[in-house]
């Protein structure tokens, strides 16, 4: 309609002809005391102006809580104009009417929502005059959120050829395979996980466990979300980790993946079960690379090489697993000194467990060795 020549005022009113306006407010012969009874938790339209204000969703739920035992789950909607200071009165408010629990949510706050009835559209004469009144740092701030908003609203996809480790380890005695795939600036963007000989619905579950992770990973969910999420999530198979350097034990499936990419790609040494040095040994592959002349080559006779020579590998291996046993051994020492019994615990991988009658109990996670 713009390319005919209509203006935008004309726009509106045939689009009120042909749609509607989508609220009751302003119909003919209802009255202004009979609007209260359709308002609703968001505004209607383009016109409308009404919602059922924080207060109303608040009462509401306190006349309720006195018969109910646990929690209400129920949203409590606010429109896109509200401020901080609105958000802390209604849950001083909240505290006051003794509701036990709350959901805030602001208008408009999220990228996409079901009812959306935040419009984005060409911006007005009055908001491009409001825009260039702004100083230029504001301006800055106000176009930057617009275009990464625009930005991770789209999926990144990877480059066809990527880079990555492959991680096998046992975890409980399942074998585990790990692959993560990369951005050409080193950032994840994809993992699979493989579990053969397993069955065919839990490996399937698994699969698209990754699937979901790699899509969420795509369209810019930080991989600290997903380690916060699911580190320490308990359920079998669990128990002791065989392959991996750095973890040596694990609640979960799902506690070691997460575990092992937090410690690759966020840094986060404090998750692994050695120090922060030996981490770093085990994590970093890539060192210098000895190339191998024809001089000093292994020498073969009759298919057998006569070179008793050991291989570099084998003692750099040899030396880290020193390292690591040296270290455990200090914090077993450590932790003695500190009152605690030396052993592991199988919950969470620290050295608090502690004498609890004929069992031990982990003060920091609470978990015990068999006693309730």
């Amino acid at each position: 309609m713009l390319e005919l020549g209509f203006g935008k005022e004309q726009i509106t009113e045939a689009n009120d002809v042909i749609c509607g306006t989508m609220t009751v407010e302003g119909a003919p012969y209802l009255h202004e005391k009979h609007l209260p009874v359709f308002d609703t938790a968001n505004k209607c339209g383009r016109r409308g102006s009404r919602t059922i204000s924080a207060d109303g969703h608040l009462l509401m739920m306190a006349a309720a809580q006195p018969f109910i035992s646990g929690a209400i789950s129920k949203t409590i909607n606010l429109p896109f104009e509200s401020t901080v200071e609105d958000f802390k009165q209604a849950y001083l408010k909240s505290w006051k009417l003794s509701i036990k629990a709350n959901a805030l949510y602001r208008d408009g706050s999220k990228l996409s929502q079901p009812l959306n009835s935040v419009i984005d559209e060409a911006f007005s004469e009055q908001e491009i005059a409001e825009f260039e009144d702004k100083a230029m740092p504001e301006k800055v701030v106000h176009i930057t959120e617009r275009i990464v908003t625009r930005y991770i609203a789209k999926r990144q996809l990877l480059p066809n050829r990527r880079r990555g480790y492959t991680q096998k380890t046992k975890v409980g005695g399942h074998n585990v395979y790990l692959r993560t795939g990369e951005y050409d600036n080193g950032q994840l963007g994809e993992i699979f996980v493989d579990m053969h000989r397993e069955g065919a619905a839990f490996r399937s579950l698994m699969n698209c466990f990754a699937i979901s992770v790699s899509l969420g990973l795509q369209h810019g969910v930080p991989l600290e979300e997903f380690a916060d999420a699911f580190i320490f999530q308990k359920f079998e198979p669990n128990g002791l980790v065989v392959g991996d350097e750095r973890i040596k034990m694990s609640t979960s499936i799902i506690d070691y993946i997460f575990r092992d990419l937090a410690i690759s790609y966020l840094g986060r040494t404090e998750l692994s079960h050695l120090d922060e040095e030996a981490t770093r040994k085990v994590t970093d592959v890539s060192g210098p690379k000895r190339e191998i002349s024809v001089a000093n080559a292994p020498q073969k006779r009759n298919g057998h090489s006569h070179n008793k020579t050991e291989k570099p590998e084998n003692r750099i291996a040899a030396q880290i697993k020193t390292e690591v046993i040296n270290s455990k051994s200090q914090d077993v020492a450590n932790a003695r000194l500190k009152g605690y019994t030396g052993d592991v615990c199988g919950t969470c991988g620290s050295l608090t467990m502690v004498r609890n009658g004929t069992c031990l109990k982990c003060m920091t996670c609470g978990a015990t060795s068999g006693c309730s």
